[in-house]
């Protein structure tokens, strides 16, 4: 049992809110680009909300991988409901998978690393998934995350700190909605998490920034000002070295 089994239906309606279909969706995919012909493992899948836009996306295969029991079943139920080719596994990356995808998805997985060893057991695992130059888009918290705890509650959400943030400082999440529900992730500097991917086999770190859909472009920007100068999630991407082993 993780912390995250019981809460599939509050993130699935979570993923139809303004702030994922306005600007976290689009910031993802706007990164990734084009998915034609390409294999995809979602690591850290959840409830499938992403596994299931990489399908529509336009990737040759997906597979969601997950800890969590309750999420993929629940991914699994989503699948048999409307099918979309996508594959749901729980546990740790088969050996027959290792190496065999293109493309490694990973988000707001690494914050649920509690140790350094867990951090880069997690960027490890994506090195496995992929073949040699093969790449690992992934969302951690933001180096610079806002402190007050209302400063994305009009996104839908609340983050706790208590700064200053160190290694593996604990960040509280909070989903408004509903009975709400509250989970803890994990702060991680960008120097310690570029040095968990270049242990892992991973080349240099580029980071993209965030970015709205056309139609929350052309709502209020104040609405989206407050995320967009202190976003809560980093945006990273890298590739496997093809020398890694």
């Amino acid at each position: 049992m993780t912390q995250f089994d019981e809460l599939p239906y509050i993130y699935e309606q979570f993923s139809r809110s303004p702030f994922r279909r306005g600007l976290e969706f689009p910031s993802v995919f706007g990164s990734l680009g084009d998915l034609s012909g390409l294999r995809v493992l979602d690591l850290g899948c959840g409830n499938g909300v992403y596994s299931r836009a990489l399908a529509r996306h336009g990737a040759k295969s997906v597979v969601g991988l997950d800890e969590s029991g309750g999420m993929i079943d629940h991914a699994r139920a989503q699948e048999s409901r409307q099918p979309l080719g996508v594959s749901y596994l729980d546990g740790t990356l088969p050996a027959e998978l290792a190496g065999g995808f293109d493309l490694v998805l990973g988000v707001y997985v690494l914050p649920y690393a509690t140790t350094y060893q867990e951090l880069l057991g997690l960027c490890r695992t994506a090195a496995d998934a992929l073949r040699p130059g093969g790449r690992f888009l992934t969302l951690p918290i933001h180096p610079d995350v806002h402190h007050d705890p209302r400063h994305y509650e009009r996104y839908g959400f609340r983050l706790t700190t208590s700064p200053p943030l160190t290694d593996g400082s604990p960040v509280g999440l909070e989903l408004r909605f509903g009975a709400g529900t509250h989970v803890t992730a994990r702060y991680w500097s960008a120097t310690t998490l570029e040095q968990a991917l270049a242990e892992a086999g991973f080349g240099a770190v580029r980071r993209h920034s965030h970015r709205l859909s056309p139609t929350a472009a052309a709502g209020p920007p104040d609405f989206w000002e407050p995320y967009l100068s202190a976003p809560h999630a980093a945006i990273l991407d890298t590739r496997k070295e093809h020398d890694s082993t």
